[in-house]
């Protein structure tokens, strides 16, 4: 199979390019099919403000469709409810949505829809994990105000003075306009992102019943959902998108393992796996196993190694760096990923425009000198714990890493398998990791603010170690309200570099994403953002 690379992507002060239309399905495609989808089980009810792990994500994006959009093709940001989004300042926003959609209930998606949600997900007693993405918005601080001693701190926050976003104004039935606190011009391509999807009326009428059975306005409309087993879905033929599905019901089903996954792949039991686990990789064997039936792209994630600030002894810069150089990732990505994977160097993806390369410096190099040095000098002579979620098809390179760690330093370290992935982000979460732990990446939007912003700014929402540096955080706040996008870049990578000597999380590789289809596909393409791109799905009459 040739390779298709993502071309870097360049970000826009305003959206003025028109969705691109679905392909019009051909002879011999089976329009009233039902395919089945690899699934982890979400972590959270179905509510697009406080879903952003892969789980719940991939059900999202088949329920919802926001303003924005991001090309299959090159993840390029494209209107999709936007009729247009209008700005001569990158600080006040006039957006005017298209007419004649309807969420799966039939009720209208207005400008309100789209107030109403972002407003309910900002609100600090919500208590959403995608509250801080509405940080930019004016008044913010009035319906989020600041946890004084943080989280996990016995004392309260103060009570919201409102729980309406003052730079959120309704114009009339198609039309609201959004006022952020500062310039910031990479704000456009944020809210093609999940977390800024619209919701319907009948959530605030009753949460509970929509958790059970969520209402979105996107190409799928929801049919059941059986907890740790499979999420049933199915088109919604008044869908006024352009990316209309060429299929007709849709199955993610939740698997304890990626190996079991696999082995239904194989069989032609299971039709698309985003994917392949790790011996499917050794020695190519999936090239045997599926032959025409691989998929693959470059595609916009990142593995890492995260660490508890709020734990003893994860909250020692010298024990993180020892760590980090302890890691053999060439070896690792070549054994393990037979160089489906590439060494990370820093904490940016390479795809992004304004990579620069080498920015973790010498704490990405695997070097055991250095790494016994920085070890010796941390003073800690305990057990280092590696855990992750094993239903990901991460044990055998998470085994590998605490090898080399345990090699390198000479000291007890061993992995330590997790529950289920719902289970495990559930933990991470609540701050309640006993060691160093799985994490990663996979980009909400093509930026590059995006690799910095959400990970490890104070407070941000997917900060789950609790990594805090104001030096940080005041360059980030430079970057956002830069007047151009040039100077904008220059000022993250500078951000980056204030953060490298912390090493907040161990950077360990980006990936080739091998994928792969059942025969009854006779389409199915990965999206740049690790996900089958659903629009592309043509299935064998």
């Amino acid at each position: 199979m040739s390779r298709a690379r993502l071309v870097p992507v360049a970000l826009a002060a305003v959206m003025v390019a028109a969705g691109c239309g679905a392909a019009q399905n051909q002879a011999g495609t089976n329009t009233d099919a039902a395919i089945t989808i690899f699934n982890t089980d979400p972590e959270n009810p179905l509510v697009p403000g406080n879903t952003t792990e892969a789980g719940g994500s991939r059900v999202i994006d088949a329920l919802f469709t926001g303003l924005v959009e991001y090309r299959a093709e090159d993840a390029q940001p494209v209107n999709a409810m936007a009729e247009k989004i209008e700005t001569k300042d990158s600080k006040l926003f006039t957006v005017t949505i298209k007419k004649g959609w309807t969420f799966h209930d039939g009720s209208p998606v207005t400008a309100k829809s789209f107030v109403d949600a972002w407003n309910w997900t900002a609100y600090g007693p919500n208590a959403t994990q995608g509250a801080s993405f509405f940080s930019q918005i004016e008044g913010y601080a009035e319906v989020h105000p600041k946890d004084p001693d943080g989280a996990d701190g016995p004392q309260e926050a103060p009570k919201p003075a409102t729980d309406k976003l003052s730079g959120l104004k309704v114009v009339d039935e198609h039309t609201f306009t959004i006022t952020l606190s500062e310039a910031f011009s990479v704000f456009p391509v944020t809210i093609g992102y999940e977390v800024f999807a619209p919701l319907p009326e009948a959530f605030f009428k009753d949460q509970k019943a929509f958790e059970a059975a969520p209402i979105g306005n996107g190409p799928f409309k929801f049919a059941s959902r059986n907890v740790g087993t499979d999420i049933k879905l199915t088109r919604y033929d008044d869908y006024k998108g352009d990316d209309k599905p060429k299929f007709k019901d849709l199955t993610l089903k939740v698997y304890q393992s990626r190996e079991a996954a696999y082995a239904d792949l194989v069989a032609n039991n299971l039709d698309f796996m985003e994917e392949l686990p790790p011996n499917a990789l050794a020695g190519q064997k999936y090239e045997t196993d599926l032959g025409d039936r691989v998929v693959q792209r470059e595609t916009l994630n990142m593995q890492t190694i995260a660490f508890p600030f709020y734990l003893k002894p994860y909250d020692n810069v010298d024990l993180r760096r020892a760590i980090s150089m302890a890691i053999n990732r060439e070896e690792i990505t070549q054994r393990i990923f037979e160089g489906t994977r590439k060494p990370a160097d820093g904490w940016v993806h390479p795809l992004m425009k304004g990579y620069q390369k080498g920015q973790c410096g010498e704490y990405c190099a695997f070097n055991p000198q250095k790494a016994k040095e920085s070890f010796a000098k941390s003073g800690y002579t305990g057990e280092i714990v590696l855990l992750s979620n094993t239903d990901g098809g991460h044990q055998e390179w998470a085994e590998a890493v605490a090898n080399s760690i345990k090699n390198t330093l000479g000291v007890q370290a061993r992995f330590v398998p997790s529950t289920s992935f719902g289970e495990f982000r559930q933990k991470v979460n609540a701050h309640e990791m006993t060691g160093m732990y799985r994490a990663g990446w996979i980009a909400d939007y093509p930026s590059i603010e995006n690799w910095l912003t959400p990970l490890y700014r104070t407070g941000s929402s997917s900060n789950d170690g609790l990594y805090s540096n104001p030096a940080f955080d005041a360059k980030l706040a430079e970057a956002d309200k830069a007047p151009s996008e040039d100077q904008a870049i220059k000022l993250y990578l500078e951000a980056e570099r204030i953060m490298a000597p912390d090493m907040p999380v161990v950077p360990l590789w980006t990936q080739n994403t091998i994928a792969g289809k059942s025969n009854r596909l006779k389409v199915a393409n990965l999206h740049p953002f690790r996900k089958l791109d659903l629009d592309s799905v043509e299935v064998v009459g």
